[in-house]
């Protein structure tokens, strides 16, 4: 009866570490910040992506503009060639300008979402680092509490085997039935497995019966210790 209660002690310990209740709580605060992590990211997004085609736009028209001031520079053309060039090259500063713009525009508009991402990322580090500090002491713990589980149930093979087949067979389905404990003790009159108190009769009972033998709770079926 002790070996079995000290290992469902031992077992629902193993079960219920108060790291895993941290861990639990932990890992759902990271669900939130995931969740307002891919938010923040949904609306960055578009506007990195808008930023990164003006830049790239504006380097574009930027080189072809360079390139035309060093041809209008070295050139012998004619001049109707040079006026040509010329207009271009008024045109792309003029495109070149707007899309400058527009660049300034959307970093403006960027700064503050990257902020909330990086905010978010910030947030989570200490979370994350805990989280794995956290998995290694549960590893641990449960490893040690696996080898104290493993010593209790070898003392409890070595006590349920000095016992008789019939009343080993007995406290067996009774544990089967009930779990934690196939008997139990007579705590102020109640069964102290399912704590209900027995009838002034099964009590006079219980309280005469013989040396040896053992009589069952009347509600949970454990064997009653004289």
């Amino acid at each position: 009866m002790e070996a079995d209660r000290w290992i469902e002690r031992v077992g629902s310990q193993r079960s219920h570490l108060p790291e895993m209740a941290e861990l639990a709580a932990l890992e759902e605060e990271l669900r939130e910040l995931i969740k307002a992590l891919r938010e923040a990211q949904a609306a960055q997004n578009p506007v990195r992506t808008a930023y990164e085609d003006a830049k790239s736009q504006a380097e574009r028209l930027g080189r072809r503009a360079s390139d035309l001031e060093k041809t209008l520079s070295a050139s012998t053309a004619n001049a109707r060639e040079l006026t040509a060039i010329q207009n271009e090259l008024e045109h792309l500063r003029e495109l070149l300008g707007r899309c400058e713009d527009r660049e300034l525009e959307l970093l403006l508009e960027l700064e503050p979402l990257d902020e909330v991402v990086n905010a978010v990322k910030e947030r989570a580090q200490p979370a994350v680092a805990r989280r794995t500090e956290l998995q290694g002491v549960i590893l641990q713990l449960q490893a040690t509490l696996d080898e104290e589980l493993a010593s209790l149930r070898e003392a409890r093979h070595e006590r349920a085997a000095a016992l008789s087949p019939e009343l080993l067979a007995r406290y067996d389905a009774a544990f089967a039935r009930v779990g934690t404990s196939g008997a139990a003790q007579v705590d102020a009159g109640r069964c102290d497995g399912c704590r209900i108190a027995l009838s002034p009769l099964d009590h006079d009972r219980w309280k005469g019966q013989a040396a040896g033998t053992f009589m069952t709770c009347p509600e949970c079926g454990r064997l009653l210790l004289p």
